[in-house]
């Protein structure tokens, strides 16, 4: 039940971030197009930046749980057994402390803008919190994400986000025409 719930949550964020892509996708047209045709989109490059801002980290969490996030891991692969769930766990803290602090001070910037009443200054009057929500909530979906491998590494589990070697040379070239997880 919690397994799925997570993965759920997980698989949410990514949509979401899905849905700012397409949001920037729609507001960078509007105004390219309304440049040509004299249209103003008052405030478009404001919510285009609040969307990627949104689309980067709400997408974080979906991005690491499916091993596609950019991780050096040349000694953790030359290392097995214990040694190794050591090394992961030693990674995952550090990674856990770093997302809880930047979550933490995402979290404070946030509330003291709702605090303050702090509000964008272009053509249309935002509160600055709502923006930087979805911010915070993609770090903090990002930190679960992270304790729950963390759970899983210390019960002796292999980490959901490191998938299984290519056998053959065929599989390593399906996989990369699929977006390139290897």
């Amino acid at each position: 039940m919690i397994r799925r719930t997570l993965d759920a949550l997980y698989l949410l964020a990514g949509y979401l971030a899905g849905l700012f892509l397409i949001a920037i996708f729609a507001l960078m047209m509007l105004l390219s197009i309304g440049r040509q045709i004299n249209l103003n989109v008052p405030s478009g490059d404001d919510f285009a930046g609040w969307s990627l801002v949104a689309m980067a980290f709400l997408g974080l969490a979906h991005t690491f749980k499916r091993g596609e996030m950019i991780r050096v891991g040349l000694l953790l692969e030359r290392l097995h057994g214990p040694s190794r769930r050591i090394a992961e766990l030693v990674a995952l803290t550090i990674a856990a402390a770093f997302i809880a602090y930047f979550t933490w001070q995402a979290g404070r910037l946030a509330y003291d803008s709702w605090r303050f009443f702090d509000m964008s200054t272009g053509v249309i009057s935002v509160p600055l919190w709502i923006p930087q929500l979805g911010m915070v909530i993609g770090l903090a979906v990002l930190l679960l994400a992270i304790a729950e491998e963390w759970l899983i590494v210390a019960r002796g589990g292999k980490p959901t986000y490191e998938s299984v070697p290519p056998q053959t040379t065929e599989e390593l070239i399906e996989r990369v025409a699929q977006g390139g997880g290897v």
